[in-house]
């Protein structure tokens, strides 16, 4: 234990295996949800949804274990929500592309992530982002990641008149997620340990006493095959031979890029990893999540990136890869589990995401609001994400916006070179997107 100790440094980091533990376990709970989600989504394109399950919790096993031994980061990986929702409905069911092909187009965008960060590219772009934009990066990520648990807790809705509303207080789900957010916002304020896995817990039990979530058949299943999905992405990469297809797996590096830059970024300014303005092993860091990404399209999902609900074991004191290794074992457990995580429904993790959005939006504070040129494009990240519902979106927008703010100022000189080119970048890729 000692050895595993002086490793993950968590004296230096002042934390223990208790913390630690119960830091993963409570970023598998806030993410759990993808092991059910990836598969309804991508079971759309016609892949074998239970393979598509065995393939999510093992891709993102080996990004959180890589992530948590070699960067020794506590930050999860998994398959992206936006990107899997980009595979499944915009490629292979509104370009009519076969999801195979699909796939080895993700295999593909993972083969040139690889390559770019062993050229420390990535590195160097994350690392020309000013201090500001970093900080209005991860504040943005709190509100988009509030936003996603008061939609999924039911309290936000779809409105024609207004976009989005109140919701309706005559479903009993939205009132399991209003219990949940009191409680654990009480908790926190408490300082109790553990208050966002606590709430969360209650939240659950209180879902199964009422009839609100069901109870699950089983407690232990077998792991769905591998078969109808894996090695599928290599046997079909001569397929990617046309200019859509091109554009298809650059749609992919670029979401995916800036989705894990961004999220990388906004959760160590969250943990107070960052040193004079870097994020220090970022390069293990991206190596992780590229190598995941690649051993998810061989065994059959699509992208994999860091998850921002890695925010809520963060909140809970988790600072070492120690906590991103726990979070991995259980998603290899999830595989054998999968009835029991049933009962982890969206309202359960609904209030950790919006008490987790609120400590992660105290970085604007830290933003230099007094100076236009930095203040406006920062804004645009913050408003940009929620609204979006994109965290590659809202970075898209402030940093085109950046460096013409900052040339209007006359400060032009002040801005990294890579900043100019992310300009030319990030306006080819809301094209890609949008046309």
């Amino acid at each position: 234990m000692s050895a595993i100790k002086n490793y993950f440094q968590l004296d230096e980091l002042k934390t223990n295996f208790r913390r630690e533990i119960l830091a993963g376990c409570t970023t598998f709970i806030s993410m759990a949800y993808i092991l059910f989600v990836n598969p309804s989504v991508l079971g759309q394109t016609g892949m074998d949804k239970g393979a598509v399950f065995t393939a999510t919790a093992i891709a993102s096993a080996i990004g959180c274990i890589l992530m948590g031994v070699l960067a020794k980061y506590p930050i999860a990986t998994a398959p992206g929500l936006g990107v899997n929702a980009f595979f499944a409905y915009s490629v292979v069911i509104g370009m009519g592309i076969p999801w195979q092909t699909a796939l080895a187009g993700v295999f593909i965008a993972a083969i040139i992530f690889l390559l770019i960060t062993i050229f420390k590219l990535r590195e160097m772009i994350i690392d020309a982002i000013p201090s500001d934009l970093k900080f209005a990066i991860s504040s943005g990520i709190g509100l988009f990641i509030a936003f996603i648990g008061l939609h999924g807790g039911g309290l936000i809705v779809a409105n024609k008149s207004t976009v989005v509303g109140l919701g309706t207080l005559n479903v009993g789900t939205t009132w399991l997620t209003i219990f949940g957010l009191l409680v654990t916002a009480i908790l926190m304020v408490k300082k109790i340990p553990g208050a966002i896995f606590v709430g969360m817990f209650l939240t659950a039990l209180l879902g199964i006493f009422t009839g609100l979530i069901d109870l699950p058949s089983s407690v232990v299943a077998g792991a769905p095959s591998l078969k109808p999905t894996f090695g599928v992405a290599l046997a079909h990469i001569g397929d990617i031979n046309t200019l859509q297809l091109g554009v298809v797996v650059l749609t992919f590096l670029l979401v995916t890029f800036f989705d894990t830059a961004g999220t990388l970024v906004g959760l160590a300014q969250q943990a107070g990893f960052m040193k004079d303005n870097k994020m220090p092993r970022v390069g293990k860091a991206l190596m992780s999540d590229s190598t995941a990404m690649l051993a998810g399209s061989i065994l059959g999902t699509s992208p994999v990136g860091a998850y921002v609900e890695s925010s809520a074991g963060i909140a809970v004191g988790g600072r070492s890869g120690l906590t991103a290794v726990t979070t991995g074992v259980l998603f290899i457990f999830g595989m054998f589990f999968s009835p029991l995580l049933s009962v982890v429904t969206t309202q359960v993790t609904a209030p950790a995401l919006i008490i987790v959005g609120v400590l992660m939006a105290q970085s604007m504070a830290k933003i230099n609001w007094s100076e236009l040129e930095i203040a406006i494009p920062s804004f645009l990240i913050l408003i940009g994400m929620p609204l979006t519902y994109s965290i590659a979106d809202g970075i898209a927008i402030g940093c085109i916006v950046y460096p013409l703010t900052m040339l209007a100022a006359k400060r032009g000189k002040e801005v990294h070179p890579l900043m100019y080119v992310l300009f030319f970048v990030f306006i080819g890729f809301m094209w890609i997107l949008n046309v």
